[in-house]
């Protein structure tokens, strides 16, 4: 069984249509994801109206809508994320959602998702995440735009809330998208491992697959990485998503990296060992060597192949006195 979880991010990539849910639903399946996530919210309960778009989100043909307008038509209703649930049941996909509200909290986890995530832009809604604490899920906490000490006090806040540490996973995250290449400090995955002791993952917004690879090689368990069916199509997620075809590929790589990856005792595996004999050198008679003889470095020298002494013992037979008669190139 794969060890990363890997969760396609449909987030509002569907547009609102559950059709275009369920093909996207249906492609991260072929494409090997365990999971597919969307993003649950009542638009009235999470933004103003006049609250601007992110620059990333600006549609050149609709430069004046609002962020409120956009969500607007990204948002399902509860009727249309049970039909998206009944759906990831009967091919086989797990489901999650973010809320972004206490209502769609209540509503998400009344489906009973493995977990609950905390999004980034909610680490500091001390609120929802109380109210996320009290269903005692097992918690994913996203942590772009955020500092090391608002990552530790949300941590210990979950935890003082009845969360203990083993049903936590922190995900690195940048949140711009794409990400530069220059942004992504992987490395912060070693500290968060380093001082929360938990397990960690990433949620990736770079272009291409290059960079959720490395992660899952630095000790991440857990990738999330945006899906579209299209980047070209209208949408504020689309451009830094992945395509059915790249997704595949990334979930490919990843589990030939989880296989290299290995066990951390360091020990000749079962392919190299016939090698051994073949790389590895043994002593041997640099010439005729006479019974009572001295060992010397005239009379031996080190060739393959490796099934005689070792030469770990080199410093040990100098000086030694022959107990038989040797050819060139015996084995001694």
């Amino acid at each position: 069984m794969r060890k990363v979880k890997i969760i396609a991010e449909i987030g509002p990539n569907h547009n609102g249509k559950i059709y275009l849910a369920k093909r996207l639903i249906k492609e991260a399946k072929k494409s090997g994801a365990d999971y597919v996530k969307f993003q649950t919210f009542i638009t009235e309960d999470i933004i103003i109206k006049s609250a601007k778009k992110a620059k990333y989100q600006i549609d050149k043909k609709h430069i004046n809508e609002t962020q409120f307008s956009m969500l607007k038509k990204l948002q399902f209703s509860q009727s249309d994320f049970k039909i998206i649930y009944r759906y990831c049941k009967k091919i086989g996909i797990k489901f999650l959602s973010t809320a972004f509200d206490i209502k769609s909290l209540k509503f998400i986890n009344s489906l009973k998702p493995d977990y609950l995530k905390i999004p980034s832009g909610e680490i500091t809604n001390l609120q929802l995440i109380k109210e996320i604490t009290k269903f005692k899920r097992k918690i994913i906490l996203s942590t772009g735009m955020s500092n090391l000490k608002e990552v530790d006090t949300i941590f210990k806040f979950i935890k003082k809330n009845g969360i203990s540490k083993n049903k936590i996973i922190i995900l690195h995250c940048n949140t711009e998208y794409p990400t530069p290449m220059e942004d992504v400090n992987l490395n912060v995955l070693k500290t968060f491992s380093k001082k929360f002791k938990v397990e960690v993952g990433y949620s990736d917004h770079t272009m291409g697959i290059d960079v959720p690879i490395a992660a899952v090689a630095m000790g991440a368990k857990v990738i999330e990485k945006h899906f579209t069916l299209n980047r070209k199509m209208r949408g504020p997620d689309h451009k830094a998503s992945l395509e059915p075809k790249e997704f595949k590929e990334m979930v490919n790589s990843i589990k030939r990296i989880e296989k290299a990856l290995g066990v951390f005792t360091k020990k000749p595996t079962n392919s190299e060992k016939k090698n051994i004999i073949i790389a590895r050198k043994s002593i041997i008679a640099a010439r005729k060597i006479k019974k009572g003889e001295k060992f010397t470095i005239k009379n031996l020298c080190i060739k393959r192949p490796g099934n005689g002494l070792s030469p770990m013992y080199w410093y040990k037979i100098l000086g030694k006195i022959s107990k038989k008669n040797y050819l060139k190139d015996d084995l001694i």
